[in-house]
């Protein structure tokens, strides 16, 4: 071939090295509302995906619940596998990257043999010989249909996916660390709602006891009263039980043995922050898991170029030079010296339709990624829409649950003062006292559930932004 023709060949394999058979990519269509249905005291936002996610949790300006979350960050063995995950994927991107630039190897060999007197087309020659060699040998695979560009892409997309299922469980351990400490929070006020209740029933009873003695007060008024303070003694025992699993949570949470971890109770009302709140379109930008779908779905994109390419033949460059002689010195001469080069064209003659399969297959696993991508967002959507009707609806309950408990109480106060003027039974005083109680619980359990869902709100959209 002449000089023209190898200038001609040299331009038509770079001009299909450009061209790659992975179909045009776009992310796949999904439907999206201009605003969310529900509404409230949310503050508008204009978050970025590059933003920081920020510690959304000093919020809740509480010094305990920023010091657990720095021991999380530090001792997670979830976010520590998470992290060790991302960069397996980085490093893998890196070995596909590897593969579109040729690779050198070299190689140093010396070898004694001894050729058989009868050994096939033998002519003259020593029997005993020794073979020194030094040299280096290059790979080069010219990436003609984008087999080589559509690896190193996916990769690419599967390393940036696994970054966000990291930032998917950073946020995740705090959002749940946060949870389960409020929820901690909660069963502080509980335990010292029924101590300070358990103490009022004693003196009721010793009251009752004091009055039954005296012949005011009948038997079944002090066995009323007996059977009230027992009844609050066992949930305290109870709320007291599932405070300590709730702490033994946290301890797995920050990376440490529950045996060896305690939390001191927390004597102070749980705040009511309200969580900025952006469009349903930024949404897809915010959230981790969202973003990991994606990018998962254009890999499996590339995939299919990957699979298309190995329909056509594979061009490869090899090429070997070095020095050898027969043992002794003076091999790095002039004379000693070999080379070899040249192309190589390989292609499937017959395979009985397995490349073929493999880019249906390919196919099939896009179509996979893209409905898992769209099921995602929706699910994304419908979190949004749910944290923030748990927090709208809780508001309203919690104004009702306030006037509950102002009005229990003032019906103890009141059946009190009537049951000591005679005028009324100890059933009138047990049944205000039980329904205060329980008003005064059902308040504490709807402050602890809003703050719960500032957490998962913040965790539905993706993370805080300041």
């Amino acid at each position: 071939m002449g000089q023209l023709g190898l200038v001609a060949a040299g331009a038509s394999a770079l001009a299909l090295a450009a061209c790659s058979l992975a179909p045009a990519y776009a992310p796949p269509a999904t439907p999206i509302a201009q605003a969310f249905k529900e509404q409230g005291p949310w503050t508008p936002a204009q978050p970025a995906d590059a933003q920081a996610r920020g510690q959304w949790w000093a919020m809740f300006s509480d010094p305990v619940l920023d010091d657990l979350e720095a021991r999380a960050e530090k001792a997670s063995p979830t976010l520590a596998a998470a992290v060790a995950a991302y960069d397996q994927a980085r490093a893998l991107a890196s070995q596909a990257r590897a593969g579109l630039i040729p690779e050198v190897d070299g190689n140093a060999l010396t070898t004694r043999q001894r050729r058989s007197d009868n050994a096939p087309l033998r002519v003259g020659g020593a029997n005993d010989y020794t073979t020194s060699t030094v040299g280096a040998s290059l790979a080069y695979e010219i990436d003609l249909w984008g087999r080589l560009r559509n690896l190193a892409g996916g990769a690419g997309d599967r390393a940036q996916a696994s970054q966000a299922d990291l930032r998917s469980a950073r946020l995740s351990l705090q959002a749940d660390l946060a949870d389960d400490y409020l929820a901690v929070r909660g069963f502080d006020s509980q335990i010292r709602l029924l101590e300070t209740t358990v103490a009022a029933y004693a003196k009721a009873l010793d009251l009752t006891n004091v009055l039954h003695d005296g012949g005011a007060a009948t038997g079944l008024d002090v066995a009323r009263a007996q059977t009230q303070l027992s009844s609050a003694r066992a949930q305290l025992a109870d709320v007291r039980a599932s405070r300590a699993l709730m702490e033994h949570a946290i301890a797995a949470l920050i990376g440490e043995s529950a045996s060896n971890f305690s939390l001191a109770p927390v004597d102070s009302a749980l705040p009511q922050p309200v969580v900025a709140v952006s469009a349903p379109s930024v949404l897809l930008q915010r959230r981790p898991d969202i973003a990991a779908a994606e990018r998962r779905a254009a890999a499996a994109n590339a995939d299919v170029g990957v699979a298309r390419a190995a329909l056509f033949p594979a061009l490869t460059l090899d090429g070997t030079a070095g020095w050898q002689n027969a043992g002794g010195g003076g091999l790095l001469a002039a004379p000693n010296t070999y080379w070899l080069i040249g192309p190589q064209l390989v292609g499937a003659i017959f395979d009985g339709g397995r490349r073929a399969a493999g880019v249906r297959a390919s196919k099939a696993a896009f179509e996979q990624a893209s409905a898992n991508y769209r099921g995602v967002v929706l699910s994304a959507f419908r979190d949004v829409e749910d944290q923030m009707a748990l927090a709208n609806r809780l508001a309203a309950e919690a104004t009702d649950a306030n006037e509950a408990v102002t009005a229990a109480r003032r019906s103890v106060d009141l059946a009190n003062i009537r049951y000591r003027q005679g005028v009324a039974t100890y059933l009138d005083v047990v049944t205000a006292q039980t329904a205060a109680l329980s008003a005064e619980q059902t308040q504490i359990q709807l402050t602890t559930r809003r703050a719960q869902a500032s957490v998962n709100l913040t965790r539905a959209l993706g993370g805080a932004w300041s």
